[in-house]
């Protein structure tokens, strides 16, 4: 079953990219993976599932160690500062960078390990307060202080929207952040960020319409979720 939910995400993605001419190959899909097993990742991974989204450093531990060395593992949850040392290194992607206070931390711990670490800005496109975040107009001045950080690489944005309302509600948020990216990339970047991280299982078909390319996708490849864990 997982195989299959995995599959039919794929297909769904390639749909959606066909009817915008897109390149499937561009969009990268994100397993989220977040109070699952190790036996359903490693399912996950045996159907061809090479990047995993994890919003726990505790689950990121706990996981990293029992999974194939090949996987990627991408933080996408809120990171508290002090736990900055227990993923930087060990994971491709830390997805949530929405602060200045974090973004310095990350690169001081990658300062010592002699590494860049790659990350996202996030932006809070909805203005909510319960989110983190950058707001999108003070995010070409993070971006500004991101570019002087020498241990860490900014790849692109992520956004979490509000809670859609109605069909395709999320859709004028993707394409703000689209938008946003679009200009950060071509005023402080030459066009070189490379990803544009949007889209959840609801969501995320809308997302590749609007521009992302990278999707992270949880419920519709592994079901429901058990967050009594």
């Amino acid at each position: 079953m997982l195989a299959e939910n995995l599959q039919q995400v794929n297909a769904n993605i390639e749909k959606a990219c066909a009817a915008v001419s897109r390149d499937p190959g561009e969009v990268t899909l994100v397993a989220v993976s977040k109070t699952k097993p190790v036996s359903m990742l490693q399912e996950a991974y045996d159907a061809g599932a090479r990047v995993f989204g994890e919003n726990k450093v505790q689950e990121i531990m706990d996981k990293y160690d029992q999974l194939p060395s090949d996987i990627q593992w991408h933080m996408i949850g809120h990171l508290q500062r002090n736990k900055v040392k227990n993923v930087v290194g060990k994971v491709a992607m830390i997805e949530s960078v929405g602060s200045l206070e974090l973004l310095a931390a990350i690169d001081k711990q990658a300062e010592k390990l002699g590494i860049v670490q790659d990350i996202l800005l996030e932006v809070n496109i909805g203005g909510e307060e319960a989110k983190s975040g950058f707001a999108p107009e003070s995010l070409e001045q993070a971006a500004e202080e991101a570019k002087k950080c020498a241990n860490v690489r900014v790849r692109g944005l992520m956004c979490i929207p509000p809670v859609a309302e109605g069909e395709h509600g999320s859709l004028p948020y993707f394409e703000k952040v689209h938008a946003l990216f679009v200009d950060i990339n071509a005023k402080l970047y030459d066009n070189t960020l490379d990803i544009l991280s949007m889209g959840m299982s609801g969501d995320y078909e809308d997302a590749v319409r609007a521009g992302a390319t990278m999707v992270r996708v949880g419920t519709a490849i592994f079901g429901a979720r058990n967050y009594t864990i």
